[in-house]
């Protein structure tokens, strides 16, 4: 049996319908106390540049609800300028690195970490100096695991949405570069974080790759959840999570 894997739930799609009418309803906040009331060990929450879904405000009461109940925030945000300040001002546990482009719908693909290491670097550093766990969001490719390793990055988030989305032995080809990276980083002292587009079967499937030490997951369970409800979406993964870990 191995050790617990942890949840993080992302709660960025309850702020997608409260933004479709304005308002404050529905309250990711309140989405986030539920989770956590639920099983999970964490919330994520992604602050993009044209605030699309979370906002400042939602930062705030979420870094305040987070640290009232002594559980991670993750804060996932691009590297620029503005979002290094704000991550500095509020303090999240964790900090997660990851592409943004204003045209896509959600986070296509891995962070390009290789090439473009004299930018990311000191973003890093500026982080962790701060005592905020950095991670970088990567595909598991070879040259990105080692970039990370370069810049200092304490966690990888491998990107799953394309392991997802395959099917038949495409999908195994990319299970075996996901495990063949989890196993690279881990010799290389980063600890491995998983997510996106993961359900209750992919979700179970990824924790065959004993490296992996966390998921996060946010679309799945937020879509789960307006017919089952959270707390009992955030149950059932929780509990899928432990059996596959046993």
């Amino acid at each position: 049996m191995r050790d617990r894997v942890r949840l993080g739930v992302n709660i960025d799609h309850v702020a997608t319908v409260r933004n479709a009418r304005g308002g404050v309803h529905p309250d990711p906040v309140r989405a986030a106390r539920e989770a956590l009331a639920a099983g999970a060990d964490g919330i994520t929450a992604h602050l993009r540049e044209d605030r699309r879904h979370i906002t400042d405000t939602d930062i705030e009461a979420l870094v305040a609800l987070c640290a009232g109940s002594q559980r991670p925030l993750n804060l996932e945000m691009a590297v620029t300028d503005e979002m290094l300040a704000i991550a500095l001002r509020h303090r999240p546990h964790a900090a997660c690195l990851v592409p943004e482009r204003r045209e896509e719908v959600t986070t296509e693909g891995g962070l390009a970490v290789a090439g473009n290491e004299a930018r990311i670097a000191p973003v890093v550093s500026t982080l962790k100096a701060a005592g905020i766990r950095v991670s970088l969001f990567i595909e598991a490719d070879p040259r990105q695991i080692a970039a990370a390793a370069t810049v200092g990055a304490d966690v990888i988030e491998f990107h799953t949405g394309r392991y997802c989305h395959l099917q038949g032995q495409d999908q195994m080809n990319e299970f075996s570069r996901i495990r063949s990276g989890a196993e690279s980083a881990d010799q290389q002292g980063i600890e491995v974080h998983a997510g996106h587009g993961l359900d209750f079967a992919t979700a179970a499937r990824m924790l065959a790759i004993p490296h992996i030490r966390e998921l996060n997951i946010g679309h799945f369970l937020i879509g789960e959840a307006v017919f089952v409800g959270l707390d009992a979406a955030v149950r059932r993964m929780r509990t899928v999570m432990d059996e596959a870990c046993r």
